[in-house]
């Protein structure tokens, strides 16, 4: 499956805990105010890969923990991140998403054609909220600003709820 993508970070440590494959999609309508990866919203930008090709390469660095999708916005093309990331499950890698939407707005706005449950169902934790440019703070760990949360996706999922956890 073809996937738009503004690079990866092949042994990220800032991605969330361990040593990471991180995903960064390009594309992103949300273009929070002072977003990381301003470079990433131009959803003409970045170059074309396959879902397989990313595999093969996490599946060639034994050191991996985990892998991260982030971007630009990962739910932008939450179909292709749905089928690399159950594959990426089955072979027993913790999946972290990050997202300017709210679980709660994705779940709201979930249907059968923007895959977002799918994506929601194969991701382990889920950092969700916009980044606010006047609640940022370098002390939060994984997060850029004060307002997003990390959750528990499958205990989220499973309760109906967003459910806040820590790494």
């Amino acid at each position: 499956m073809k996937i738009r993508l503004a690079g990866v970070a092949n042994d990220s440590i800032v991605d969330g805990p361990g040593i990471r494959f991180t995903i960064f999609v390009q594309g992103c309508t949300r273009r929070c105010k002072g977003c990381h990866n301003p470079q990433t919203h131009d959803f003409n930008g970045g170059y074309e890969s396959s879902t397989e090709e990313l595999l093969q390469k996490i599946l060639s660095n034994p050191l991996l923990d985990g892998v991260t999708f982030s971007g630009g916005e990962p739910f932008e093309q939450a179909e292709a991140l749905y089928d690399l990331g159950k594959r990426l499950s089955e072979k027993g890698y913790n999946i972290i998403t990050y997202t300017g939407y709210t679980f709660e707005y994705l779940i709201q706005n979930a249907n059968e054609k923007n895959f977002y449950k799918e994506l929601l169902s194969v991701t382990d934790f889920l950092i969700d909220g916009e980044f606010e440019i006047d609640k940022k703070s370098y002390e939060l760990k994984f997060k850029g600003s004060s307002n997003q949360r990390i959750l528990d996706c499958k205990k989220s999922l499973k309760e109906g709820r967003a459910v806040e956890t820590e790494f």
